[in-house]
């Protein structure tokens, strides 16, 4: 026997200032901040589809579990059905600099377009488009 792992819930990210995360992923990523409280102690996380990040400041431990937590070790991948160069441009109107892209990559189920930037932590932040068929790849 073994585990079917069928899709991700959530995934922790570590980071220098929850405020500042919040922030960005909510003006420059669309999505959505939510503060929950967990065992008498206040939490945040980002909404985003039918996941979430839940964040976790460096300086505060939640978890004594956790051995290496570390802003900025994440690399990201998050899909989009914003056009890639609506994307380019309101990464343009956000001051957020594309540091690569747009660039071909494999992703998980198609062929992706890409473009990448970092978030305030260093993180790095890969923004796709999945390409079903070859006129989605000029975009």
């Amino acid at each position: 026997m073994t585990i079917q792992i069928a899709s991700l819930d959530h995934l922790v990210l570590t980071v220098a200032d929850i405020a500042s995360t919040l922030s960005f992923c909510a003006r420059v990523l669309g999505m959505t901040p939510q503060r929950f409280v967990s065992g008498g102690v206040e939490r945040h996380a980002l909404a985003f589809g039918s996941q979430k990040f839940n964040l976790h400041q460096t300086d505060h431990v939640l978890d004594p579990n956790v051995r290496h937590a570390t802003p900025g070790s994440a690399d990201l991948c998050l899909l989009t059905e914003t056009p890639m160069a609506d994307v380019i441009e309101y990464l343009g109107v956000c001051d957020v600099p594309v540091i690569l892209g747009p660039v071909r990559r494999t992703g998980a189920v198609h062929p992706l377009i890409s473009v990448y930037f970092h978030d305030p932590d260093g993180n790095l932040v890969e923004v796709s488009n999945a390409l079903r068929n070859r006129t989605e790849d000029r975009r």
